[in-house]
Parts: structure tokens; C-alpha cells; sequence
């Protein structure tokens, strides 16, 4: 399955979702992005880590070190107080913005509306 760019502003967005699902470390993230996508979405690793930084930097994300599945050193994420917050509202604009894409993408002819 071909996979697709994020658009502008969803990464943290996608991020935070994941982390809401339960605490994880950072590949495991990129997997849940993943497959919640059916593959569609992909982040990359190098686009991933500076943005757990800045939510990390923003109080939405707390870290602690932990060992993964495979026995390495991996931090773990966890969504704060703020995060959840962040992401109930972030959620809520992006419904927004995609109900509003779709009902001018479902209009049969934008020239009747000027």
C-alpha cells in the first residue's frame, strides 16, 4: 500500500494520539501511527524524535528510561495532564477542518455559490 505525507500540523497531533493509547517508546509510536493507518501514514524517525522533544518541551509528554521487547534502553512516553488537554482540543479543530474540506470538496459547482 502506497504510503502518503503528512499535512503541515498533524504530526503532533498523530503523535499525541499515540501516546494516548498507552505508554510507549519512540519506534513503538511510529508503529501505532502506522498501523492505525493501514500503512498510509508513515513518520519518519528522523521527524518523530525532534518532535517528542518539543511535546516533551511543551509539558505534553513526560519520558522515563525503560527496556524494550527486544532488551534495549528505550524511553518511554507518556501523555500529561496538559497533553490530554492538548489533544481533545487539537482533535476537535481538526473534525473542523475536515468537515469543512468535505463539504466544499462534495459541492458539485463552486461557481454557483459566487
Amino acid at each position: 500500500m502506497a504510503t502518503t505525507s503528512l499535512l503541515p500540523g498533524t504530526l503532533d497531533l498523530l503523535v499525541l494520539k499515540a501516546v494516548a493509547l498507552g505508554r510507549e517508546h519512540g519506534y513503538g509510536i511510529l508503529l501505532r501511527i502506522q498501523r492505525a493507518s493501514d500503512g498510509v501514514l508513515c513518520v519518519e524517525q528522523g521527524a518523530l524524535y525532534p518532535a517528542l522533544a518539543r511535546l516533551e518541551a511543551q509539558g505534553l509528554v513526560d519520558t522515563e528510561w525503560g527496556v524494550s521487547d527486544n532488551n534495549r534502553r528505550a524511553r518511554y512516553y507518556t501523555l500529561t495532564t496538559a497533553g490530554r488537554a492538548r489533544l481533545r482540543g487539537a482533535t476537535a479543530e481538526w473534525r473542523r477542518f475536515a468537515a469543512a474540506l468535505d463539504r466544499v470538496l462534495e459541492t458539485p459547482d463552486l461557481a454557483a455559490l459566487a
